[in-house]
């Protein structure tokens, strides 16, 4: 049967009820406005597409539009058709303006933004995407739309093999990838497995994250820190007895530097001593700018550690595609952990396996690089002409740095440029394990990958002037 008019309109699920079908029908679509179920500018069918759907007389919806109109929740206009109004904001009870259940609280967004966690996403190669992802589709078997493999595509996992052999010197067999939807999500499936081998506790590094310390918290572990100094993570702890370590080896987060090359053995050689894991979170691997970059520690003890990639700091957080490089009888584990078939979407898989391919990730990260690298080199030199008394630190690699301020201005810092419009993060207790022996400097964790290029020269001003300023920097 051909196609007709009733099999080309808008769907728009609608449940009239009351006396009267116009009546119910009216109500229906002015309670789905009011609620918020439908915003404004939204297109609604045609009044005969939407009767053939409810099975009623096309007047009676010509009939309920010309009602919701004539009250100001419609809008018709010829050659548009009818559309859900744009509305003011209701008044509050205090005789201001406030905000309608649909729309929610107003957030206030700042200006410049260099908080850490983030790559400047309006770089986002959308052209060269578009380009890989045609070719991908277009030769794409019909079995990549249907129940996939739980470790993933073959293609994304095949090329990610190669790729990281070839920049992170990391030993990987497609056999032994497997793809998550994000780093959180491989984290939090590791924990799983961990529980499941009847593991009690995971170490972890003194500073981090404290969603990753919740995930594994989540799994049924318990996170002990391991102490910090200046060769970073002190590995030598693990002889307590953990089952697994995760470390962040190429660039600490938040501290910035990377694992002594002492520690990294020692980390290593616990492992094969004791069969323990190490999880190595390589999250802006990518990144380095003043020597050779820092190799994978997978590719010491392909056999101990676990490697942990993503594409949300050299691609973009919103792929929500990342990997894990297991060791061979852990990739069997975590497959049978993860399910039955695939949890990350077959087209992005398809189109970052041929955007890796083609070369064009590795010209996208060497542009980023030149890029961060700039800006990195901008924020120091900036600092030492104007704010000569902050110390820089873990510049060496990564999206971010920590600026060391003085003894109780941390606080006073944040709002002073908050109140210029510019958001900052200190150095929190989210960055410090709770059971942590040593307490946190004053600091900024500084991410210098947030802004968009045209907003890069203002945030640096702003945190310049702020940083300059006796009255903020001065000691309480």
């Amino acid at each position: 049967m051909g196609k007709t008019w009733a099999t080309l309109g808008i769907d728009l699920h609608l449940e009239p009820a009351g006396p009267g079908l116009r009546r119910g029908l009216t109500d229906a679509l002015r309670e789905a406005v009011r609620g918020g179920r439908l915003v404004p500018g939204t297109r609604l069918p045609s009044s005969r597409s939407l009767a053939a759907d409810l099975g009623i007389a096309r007047n009676t919806v010509a009939d309920a539009y010309a009602d919701l109109v004539a009250e100001g929740w419609l809008t018709a206009h010829q050659g548009s058709g009818t559309r859900v109004a744009t509305r003011e904001p209701t008044a509050s009870p205090s005789g201001r303006h406030g905000t309608t259940p649909a729309t929610g609280p107003t957030v206030h967004r700042p200006a410049y933004d260099l908080r850490a966690g983030h790559p400047d996403v309006s770089a986002f190669p959308r052209a060269e995407w578009l380009r890989a992802a045609r070719r991908a589709l277009t030769a794409a078997p019909s079995e990549a739309f249907g129940y996939g493999d739980p470790r993933g595509r073959v293609e994304l996992r095949t090329a990610l093999a190669a790729y990281l052999a070839r920049a992170r010197g990391v030993r990987a067999d497609p056999e032994r990838i497997v793809i998550c939807a994000g780093f959180a999500h491989g984290l939090g499936l590791l924990g799983r497995l961990l529980r499941a081998r009847g593991a009690d506790t995971v170490a972890v590094e003194s500073y981090g994250l404290d969603e990753h310390w919740q995930l594994l918290t989540a799994a049924g572990l318990r996170t002990r820190p391991l102490p910090f100094d200046e060769r970073g993570t002190d590995t030598r702890e693990l002889a307590q007895g953990p089952a697994a370590v995760l470390l962040t080896p190429a660039h600490q987060f938040p501290m910035g530097a990377p694992l002594h090359h002492d520690r990294r053995a020692a980390a290593v050689d616990w492992a094969r001593r004791t069969g323990g894991l190490v999880l190595e979170d390589d999250y802006d691997g990518e990144f380095r700018y003043d020597r050779r970059p820092v190799g994978a520690l997978q590719g010491l003890a392909p056999d101990e550690v676990v490697y942990l990639g993503t594409a949300s700091k050299s691609l973009a957080p919103g792929l929500r595609l990342a990997w894990m490089v297991l060791p061979p009888g852990v990739a069997r584990e975590v497959t049978a952990v993860k399910g039955g078939v695939d949890t990350c979407g077959a087209p992005d898989q398809l189109t970052l396996a041929e955007f890796i391919a083609s070369g064009a990730y590795d010209r996208h990260v060497r542009a980023s690089r030149s890029r961060y690298r700039r800006r990195r080199d901008d924020l120091v030199a900036a600092l030492a002409e104007r704010a000569p008394e902050i110390r820089v630190t873990g510049i060496a690699a990564g999206l971010h740095m920590l600026l060391r301020l003085p003894p109780g201005t941390q606080h006073r810092v944040i709002r002073a440029a908050a109140a210029q419009g510019l958001a900052l993060e200190g150095l929190t207790p989210r960055h410090r394990h709770p059971d942590a022996a040593t307490a946190p400097p004053d600091a900024l964790v500084l991410g210098y990958g947030t802004p968009a290029d045209h907003a890069w020269s203002g945030a640096l001003d702003v945190l310049c002037t702020v940083l300059s300023d006796p009255a903020v920097t001065g000691a309480e």
